[in-house]
């Protein structure tokens, strides 16, 4: 029924605040509002589970989370608001798990069998509540006030949050710092202007973009605010091996730092270099000695140059092909090309598809180009139209009848096709005279010719 994977008892967070308990009427000691830290309990609906085990898990503000022994046998559930042990006073916080699955938390989680566990002290009370919401209403005051004293005190450091205890007798400043800070003097100052126990925690900056919160390059919240927990480092190995562009202004997040999203994909893209050559394999073929250039992982195609430092004659093979001319340069052969035989490339290939082609404005204009109309002309082309439609006509007006009305259509065809002729040569020869008659000088000493009716 149940497994030794750990990583079963936390599952993915939910993003939406609605599936998180929260205490009607006072909204304190609410789930984080991003859904970070949520735990999945699939052992809920089997009876008699929570009992057989005594700790409960116990979320604060944030992301701090402790383990709590239910000492005194209540009956807790998932959402109930508990006032636990605390150094010194108690504490204020919310039950996210309890049951069997807190053991595998705490396996998780790294905790010794000998560790110290507090215990749970009783349901929290109105004027428990009552004093946690007095002293969270002081935290953001506390924390501009804190800025302003480290810089009087020149120090090279920056809170970013601070957090009250329950009863208010304490409080947690989370700081980020490049280097090494001597804060002592810094916690005399705090602790005679707050009039509470001061406790100093460092943070790093992807902890602080996780509180702080905001909207990634991809248009989605941040990783580190809505879902992730632990951070691990990030390289700029990842970015080779996904052969993107060593530019630090977009690898790095809004922390500053390398972004997390590299290590995402970093593990499928080193299991599919495992299935291409080599980059300091060179391939021999009968004219020259190829180099490796770049690589297409997702279509497992190589480009190989015939130099090593800059491209030049460059040859797009497949990794099948690849590894088939190496077995050939180990048996000592070497092919004519690195083109197979039976190569396709010359053949027509698709046309590129843009996928963001469909938000071009462009994309309304009409591409069919118009034709234009030739211009229409008179003299022998209209009336050889005429004659043609007459002639139709004429012919169409006769009746058809069987198979001697087509023959002899068919006969009477070429002579109408002479008759055309001698009518268009005729009134060539009409126009040219026409145009000579034109061109002629006219004599001065010549009388116009009086009309035969005077």
């Amino acid at each position: 029924m149940a497994t030794e994977n750990d990583n079963i008892a936390e599952e993915s967070a939910r993003k939406d605040s609605g599936n998180a308990p929260v205490r009607n009427g006072s909204g304190c000691c609410h789930r984080h509002p991003r859904g970070k830290l949520h735990c999945y309990d699939w052992l809920a609906d089997i009876p008699g589970h929570k009992s057989s085990f005594d700790i409960v898990e116990v979320q604060f503000k944030n992301t701090r989370k402790g383990f709590y022994r239910n000492s005194l046998h209540l009956p807790l559930a998932i959402g109930d608001i508990v006032a636990v042990e605390a150094a010194p006073g108690h504490d204020i916080g919310q039950v996210t798990l309890t049951g069997e699955l807190v053991a595998r938390q705490m396996r998780k989680a790294g905790m010794k069998s000998d560790t110290e566990i507090k215990r749970v002290l009783r349901k929290a009370k109105p004027a428990d509540l009552d004093r946690f919401e007095e002293a969270r209403a002081k935290e953001n005051d506390t924390m501009i006030r804190a800025r302003k004293i480290a810089e009087d005190l020149k120090l090279n450091m920056k809170i970013g949050d601070v957090e009250y205890q329950g009863d208010g007798n304490k409080a947690i400043f989370y700081y980020i710092a490049d280097e090494r800070v001597d804060f002592r003097q810094l916690i005399k100052v705090l602790a005679d202007a707050f009039k509470v126990r001061i406790e100093m925690k460092q943070i790093g900056a992807r902890q602080e973009a996780g509180r702080i919160g905001g909207i990634g390059p991809c248009g989605r919240p941040l990783c580190c605010a809505s879902w992730m927990t632990n951070f691990v480092s990030v390289g700029t190995a990842a970015a080779r091996f996904q052969d993107i562009s060593l530019n630090p202004q977009k690898l790095a997040g809004q922390c500053a730092k390398l972004k997390c999203c590299l290590n995402f994909e970093v593990d499928t893209y080193v299991e599919a270099l495992k299935r291409l050559p080599g980059k300091d394999v060179r391939l021999e073929t009968a004219d020259s000695t190829y180099y490796h250039f770049k690589f297409d992982v997702f279509n497992r195609q190589i480009t190989y140059s015939t130099d090593k430092n800059i491209p030049a004659n460059l040859v797009t093979i497949s990794a099948d092909r690849a590894f088939e001319v190496i077995a050939m340069n180990k048996a000592g052969e070497k092919p004519l090309s690195l083109l197979p035989d039976d190569d396709d490339s010359t053949k027509q290939k698709k046309p590129y598809a843009d996928l963001l082609d469909q938000d071009n404005i462009s994309r309304f204009d009409s591409k069919r180009k118009k034709k234009k109309r030739k211009p229409k002309k008179d003299g022998p082309a209209k009336e050889r139209r005429d004659d043609s439609a007459e002639t139709t006509s004429s012919d169409s007006s006769e009746p058809k009848e069987g198979k001697m009305s087509r023959e002899n259509g068919a006969a009477e065809r070429p002579q109408n096709r002479n008759r055309n002729n001698d009518r268009r040569r005729g009134r060539q020869r009409e126009r040219g005279d026409r145009r000579e008659q034109q061109q002629q000088p006219r004599d001065p000493d010549r009388q116009p010719d009086q009309k035969s009716n005077q």
